[in-house]
């Protein structure tokens, strides 16, 4: 018996790793196709003509180890990716452990600009969402955090919840967008002085030895007498009900109407 439940959790793993793929590159796509179009193109493009082309920005004022790139995603007109100019290869990197991390999620928030600008018009904070997906949930080994709109209905169940969401995590009381989420809270208006990775990492018993099997989501929230601050949310993967922890799922890369 044993034996064929870690068949079972092993075929579950493999099957949802090719649905995560996309159609079109599906077994052909390159795994670090986003950082030869950072690393390749963009930095130096910034460093040789102060043009970050094919990205939007990249930001090297503390050196290429530290800095971050957006890039316009192929998906959707508004989604953009935040992504290291260094080689880090995803959420269970060490690196965005160390006591002198960048905080690329304060990044990220800062980035929704770009996601406004496309719209042609600013956002509440509470419609923006910034997600890192597990490694079963992504076709790159890069860092890269999705900056997009958040889902209506993910937004609808945040703002039932936000009231019960405290600043420990803990698991939130119905689904989020169909998977069952843990939830803490942050305050402030930008997410400097609060690092997603490591408040994941730090606490969520067993979280920091097994990261890559989380998803890590960042929602803007105005809380209680109108104090703005963040949800923060967490999934992990099971294979055995087909949740591979794809935090980006929980936007809406069409930023529908009601935005």
């Amino acid at each position: 018996m044993p034996r064929i439940i870690a068949l079972s959790f092993a075929a579950a793993a493999a099957l949802g790793a090719m649905l995560f793929l996309p159609a079109a590159t599906a077994g052909v796509f390159d795994p670090s196709a986003l950082w030869k179009i950072v690393n390749g193109r963009c930095v130096p493009n910034q460093q040789q003509h102060g043009d970050p082309k094919p990205c939007v920005e990249v930001d090297l004022k503390n050196g290429a180890a530290r800095g971050h790139a957006v890039l316009k995603d192929i998906n959707g007109k508004t989604q953009y990716l935040v992504i290291p100019t260094a080689r880090i290869v995803g959420i269970e990197a060490p690196e965005l452990l160390a006591p002198d991390a960048p905080n690329y999620f304060a990044a990220a928030w800062e980035a929704r600009r770009f996601v406004e600008t496309a719209l042609g018009h600013d956002l509440p904070r509470e419609n923006v969402g910034l997600a890192v997906n597990s490694i079963l949930a992504r076709t790159q080994n890069q860092l890269h955090i999705h900056v997009d709109c958040i889902r209506g209905d993910v937004r609808a169940t945040l703002a039932r919840l936000r009231s019960s969401i405290g600043d420990q995590w803990g698991p939130v009381s119905e689904p989020v967008g169909g998977h069952p989420y843990w939830a803490m809270r942050v305050m402030g208006p930008t997410l400097d002085g609060h690092n997603p990775f490591k408040l994941l990492a730090d606490g969520i018993p067993k979280a920091r030895a097994n990261m890559k099997m989380r998803t890590l989501v960042v929602v803007g929230m105005q809380f209680e007498g109108d104090a703005p601050g963040f949800v923060l949310l967490t999934d992990r993967v099971n294979p055995l009900i087909f949740d591979f922890a794809a935090g980006a799922r929980l936007e809406d890369h069409s930023c529908g109407a009601g935005h």
